[in-house]
């Protein structure tokens, strides 16, 4: 696997993370693989593939690009070919309005939208090991067309504020940093993102554990649940559980195993 990440131009910060590219070229194909939960949204272009989700109704092939955003469970998907992926790491609260679109709930969406037309121009930089140029093109179309909403702003405040505490602030406090009330940023954050903060702050929260998890396998959940604030080890065990679909125990037994069989410098799909 080869993975790196870019930031994006200033001008753009305050409404992207990075740009990412990962190859993954699976042991054997085809191949189906899972994203689990995190605090971002991310818009996502791929070459090879094709790339499909698994839903209610069977495997849905996914166009390129495609737009993950925040998740209640992991997603699985399925290639049977190597993958060539682009992402645009992008913060839930600004990706609407980046992209022009009305908030939503998150989860993995079909997106009808200009970005399209860059698919062949990325795809062509891609194939030819152009990737940051692929990734330069990217961040043209959004300083040209959807320029992004000062960081400096409410919900930039507020955000700032979640990612500096890793989630644990309660809603009263990240208002506060916000200079706002909580009636107020709650309106708005809703309105942006399509989630509450509370919502938000509790993906950031597991994707911390996670994160934790998959670097240090056997460290100690009662510490871990003290450290972030937790009420106690049962209640992190809970969260886990409810974004993870298994328990941190079994999360770093599986952890362990994966790491055994992959190189040290791997990093998962999209939520990284």
């Amino acid at each position: 696997m080869q993975h790196y990440e870019i930031e994006p131009p200033a001008e753009l910060r305050g409404a992207i993370k990075c740009f990412w590219y990962t190859r993954w070229e699976f042991t054997t194909l085809p191949a189906t693989f899972e994203v689990v939960p995190d605090g971002y949204a991310e818009i996502i272009f791929y070459v090879g593939g094709p790339c499909s989700i698994a839903g209610p109704g069977g495997w849905q092939v996914l166009p390129s690009p495609f737009m993950v955003g925040l998740l209640n469970q992991p997603a699985v998907f399925h290639t049977p070919h190597r993958l060539d992926v682009i992402g645009v790491r992008c913060f839930p609260w600004t990706v609407f309005d980046l992209l022009g679109l009305p908030a939503g709930q998150g989860g993995v969406r079909v997106m009808q939208h200009p970005l399209g037309q860059l698919q062949a121009g990325v795809a062509e930089r891609v194939a030819a090991g152009r990737v940051e140029e692929a990734m330069s093109q990217l961040a043209t179309y959004f300083l040209a067309n959807h320029p992004p909403p000062s960081r400096n702003g409410l919900l930039g405040k507020a955000g700032a504020a979640m990612h500096a505490a890793g989630g644990t602030l309660p809603v009263t406090q990240v208002a506060a940093a916000a200079h706002a009330t909580v009636r107020t940023l709650e309106r708005q954050f809703k309105q942006a993102a399509g989630r509450t903060v509370k919502d938000v702050s509790s993906l950031m929260r597991f994707e911390q554990v996670r994160n934790r998890l998959w670097q240090q396998p056997a460290t100690n959940l009662a510490g871990l649940a003290h450290e972030l604030g937790y009420t106690d080890q049962a209640h992190l065990s809970r969260e886990f559980r409810r974004y993870s679909g298994t328990t941190p125990a079994a999360f770093a037994r599986k952890t362990k195993r994966e790491q055994a069989a992959v190189a040290p410098d791997f990093v998962a799909f999209v939520q990284a």
